[in-house]
């Protein structure tokens, strides 16, 4: 039973570091942050893992990004936003394309009532494009990349 916790956090560890890099990989200054590749990370994990893997990747990731990048002022609102976008999109079989669409929603939502908390309704609805196309990329990295890493492990394509 060890050993298999063990294995579950070395994993988590391992996939919450790189879903980092990414985000330092593709980092573009915003008003009132950064637009990153960080979601590229969470979706292949949400979607290759499951929900489970891709709450604590999303929300961890995301959490230590904005302290490392710079932006305290956003770690505990990217905590929750990218956690829920990574356990939303971690829903399976006919759920799945829906937990993207809730997933995208939801992240877009939380940063939406932040940015106009903290800086006004004019710069939330400036960022409402950019954390929508940041999904989306996200989304398309994340399935490429998913996909790519099952074949290499031969494992059948899921087409859910």
């Amino acid at each position: 039973m060890r050993k298999t916790k063990t294995k579950e956090l070395t994993l988590l560890a391992i996939l919450t570091s790189l879903t980092i890099v990414l985000g330092f990989f593709g980092r573009i200054p915003t008003p009132t942050g950064v637009t990153t590749l960080l979601d590229v990370g969470i979706y292949f994990t949400a979607f290759y893992f499951g929900k489970e893997h891709g709450v604590v990747v999303g929300g961890v990731a995301a959490f230590l990004f904005d302290l490392l990048a710079g932006y305290p002022q956003w770690m505990v609102i990217s905590l929750l936003a990218h956690g829920g976008q990574g356990y939303l999109a971690g829903l399976s079989g006919k759920k799945h394309l829906l937990g993207f669409l809730l997933g995208t929603i939801f992240m877009v939502a939380v940063y939406f009532i932040a940015s106009s908390l903290m800086y006004g309704m004019g710069a939330a609805t400036a960022e409402v494009l950019t954390n929508t196309m940041q999904n989306v990329v996200g989304v398309i990295g994340g399935y490429l990349l998913c996909a790519t890493f099952g074949k290499i492990r031969g494992e059948k394509s899921d087409e859910s």
